[in-house]
């Protein structure tokens, strides 16, 4: 839950890209590949791979495709119905001859979008989206691709209308589950039984909670004939049996056993402990491999398994994710010197002594060049990450935190410079910003990842991890604390001595561009008049707090327009900081009225009004609200035994052929060299 600074608005992020992609010129290159509604998608280039050793090359390959192994398990966490209808949706597109070429493009559309968000539901906003086709034109074109041979469950006419009436109303009626995650259900309803996703089945808020779950990140809680039970994703052992999704996961294990060959002893010791736990679901082999991952910094790094709980409204149940990058180390100067300086900054931290760090672990602070992200991690990737998220290990061993570096590479590729224009009220400000607002934003996102959440502690009473007590608003916690961590140390002047900003103005264009931001993420709500997504809220939070309890941000109107002004920088800071007391207490405490209160009173609710302008205005200037990766391509190179010689870099350059090629349903040809 603390690996996000923002998710994927491209609203958000694409403020902070400039400096990273500015940091090694190169010649222009094509990133953005086509446009679907409001999203964008772009090539995700990694440069660097071929320089690589072949050791290291065929490592990554195989972590790789071990990240692929688990993509069907995020599909399946994120609706009940989701994989069945990739599926179906696959097979139509792959065996559409005779097919009404306007109706197929419509479904192609249909697929495009719930290949981005692994799912029927928009990842920023939790709500469902429909098709613009209707249930009479799904028949059609299923029926006519099984004729043309597609795999689609049925055989006869019955048995299509059969399955089709059973996805009917999960594909089609938009208030039937409408929410994925639902953190503020309707009367009637609790967290769980208003919510869409797979977590939980037959069972009320109430009955989880007083039911003691043995492994609470990788499981579902369901209710069969009245007994409520854990279903475990696992692989299962001697002592063991198989749970859910055993085979994708046995297959994740036989490519991390292959990886083991050509890992470096501390990382061959983390990825035993992950193979363990993939066997076992025991927490406490997630917890060795945490402790034994955060002690080692390998070239080839990955992330896989159950990891963030933004999708469990109970912030407990992990969603797959599987990612892989390596070290880009002409980036990551910035990251080693706030590492260098974590220590000093926890000293100057505002909160009571009792809440800080008496014994540091210098986190892991690098930039990475991804070459793989699926479930949580693609094809909607975010721009950085913290991990682990146990609270317990992060204090007593330490953390890793990644900037992915080409991700916001492609963000940049594909964005356009006009939103300083468009969303700044004075020509100073919009100067500002030009001149100093690229160092500004990439000393505060580095901040809130290495500085923001690598700090704090809980207090010595707590018997759990905040998360337990924070409930679902555990994340909201957690990203606005990282974020005015981050807003108040980028005004101590010590950042120019260690030159992470070379003047000290980048901190006032930070700090503009942050509560301009708050504009910004209106437009992922198109619809209500409240946010549900952890990040922002977070960013809410923090932006109204300042207005109502300080005066120090105050709405502005010019010429017709709606802006977010900072009128006393001095007043903004000593309100961050004292939100940021308030937000570490309730951490460090497991206060859960406090933060339930703050919350709700300044993170959920906003103007509508605003967000229709705030749509406006940006579709003016042209900007996606998402961006999907194109994942590059890793094509090994065999001679005739077999035997791996070599790792080639390619690039698809085609989302749809990635995706297919992802589910089975087009294979790459393998390369081969006799030589």
């Amino acid at each position: 839950m603390v690996k996000k600074f923002f998710r994927i608005n491209i609203f958000i992020l694409f403020i902070f890209l400039l400096f990273f992609g500015c940091a090694r010129r190169e010649k222009p290159r094509q990133y953005l590949l086509e446009r679907l509604g409001d999203v964008a998608f772009a090539q995700l280039y990694a440069d660097g791979f071929e320089e690589l050793s072949l050791n290291d090359k065929i490592l990554a390959y195989h972590l790789y495709q071990a990240a692929l192994a688990g993509r069907d398990i995020a599909y399946d966490q994120n609706h009940r119905h989701a994989l069945e209808i990739r599926d179906m949706m696959e097979e139509i597109v792959t065996h559409s001859g005779g097919i009404d070429s306007t109706l197929m493009d419509k479904i192609t559309a249909y697929l495009k979008l719930f290949w981005v968000h692994t799912g029927n539901y928009d990842s920023n906003i939790s709500r469902k989206f429909v098709p613009d086709f209707i249930f009479d034109e799904l028949y059609q074109a299923a029926w006519t691709a099984l004729g043309n041979g597609a795999d689609l469950g049925a055989e006869d006419e019955k048995g299509l209308n059969d399955k089709l009436r059973i996805l009917e109303r999960t594909l089609f009626d938009p208030n039937y589950e409408p929410i994925q995650t639902n953190k503020s259900p309707h009367s009637g309803e609790d967290l769980l039984t208003g919510s869409a996703n797979n977590f939980y089945e037959g069972v009320t808020l109430e009955e989880v909670d007083n039911y003691p779950e043995r492994y609470p990140l990788n499981s579902r809680v369901v209710k069969v004939d009245g007994v409520i039970a854990e279903q475990v994703y696992r692989a299962g052992n001697d002592t063991v049996p198989p749970g859910l999704y055993a085979e994708e996961i046995s297959r994740i294990i036989d490519h991390l056993e292959d990886a083991l060959l050509y890992a470096n002893p501390k990382q061959r010791e983390a990825l035993g402990h992950l193979i363990d736990y993939y066997r076992t679901g025991d927490p406490e082999d997630f917890r060795k491999y945490n402790i034994a991952w955060v002690a080692d910094s390998p070239p080839v790094e990955t992330i896989n398994g159950f990891i963030e709980v933004y999708m469990d409204p109970r912030a407990r149940k992990g969603e797959y994710e599987g990612l892989v990058g390596f070290v880009d180390p002409d980036r990551s100067r910035l990251m080693r010197t706030l590492v260098e300086n974590a220590a000093y900054f926890e000293r100057k931290a505002p909160w009571a002594e009792r809440y800080k760090k008496k014994e540091f672990h210098p986190p892991v602070a690098k930039a990475y060049q991804v070459i793989m992200g699926t479930g949580d991690a693609g094809p909607l990737c975010m721009a950085g990450i913290n991990l682990p998220n146990d609270e317990e290990i992060r204090e007593n061993y330490g953390c890793k935190n990644f900037f992915l570096a080409n991700v916001m590479d492609a963000f940049r590729g594909v964005s356009q410079g006009r939103v300083v224009d468009e969303f700044h009220p004075t020509p100073e400000e919009v100067q500002l910003l030009k001149d100093f607002g690229a160092d500004g934003a990439n000393a505060l996102i580095a901040m809130h990842e290495v500085v923001g959440h690598g700090s704090g502690r809980v207090a010595d009473t707590l018997r759990f991890d905040p998360d337990v007590y924070l409930k679902e608003y555990a994340s909201t916690v957690e990203e606005a604390r990282a974020d005015l961590c981050a807003l108040w140390h980028i005004f101590d002047d010590t950042l120019m001595a260690l030159g992470v900003i070379p003047d000290p103005r980048c901190a006032e264009a930070a700090a503009r561009r942050y509560v301009r931001n708050d504009l910004l993420i209106l437009r992922g709500v198109p619809e209500g008049d409240q946010l549900e997504e952890d990040h922002d809220r977070g960013q809410h939070l923090i932006v109204n707090y300042l207005m109502e309890e300080t005066g120090a941000v105050e709405p502005l109107k010019k010429d017709g327009k709606i802006y977010l002004y900072i009128n006393d920088l001095k007043r903004f800071h000593q309100g961050v900081g004292e939100l940021l007391i308030e937000l570490q207490r309730i951490k460090a405490e497991g206060d859960y009225q406090a933060i339930k209160k703050l919350v709700n009173s300044y993170g959920v609710k906003f103007d509508p009004v605003w967000r229709d302008e705030v749509i406006g205005r940006v579709k003016a200037i042209d900007l996606p609200r998402y961006t999907a990766m194109v994942m590059p391509r890793l094509n090994p190179v065999r001679n005739k035994f077999g035997t791996i010689t070599d790792v080639k870099i390619s690039y698809p350059m085609d989302f749809m052929t990635q995706m297919l090629e992802f589910s089975g349903k087009r294979e790459p040809q393998p390369i081969y060299n006799y030589e």
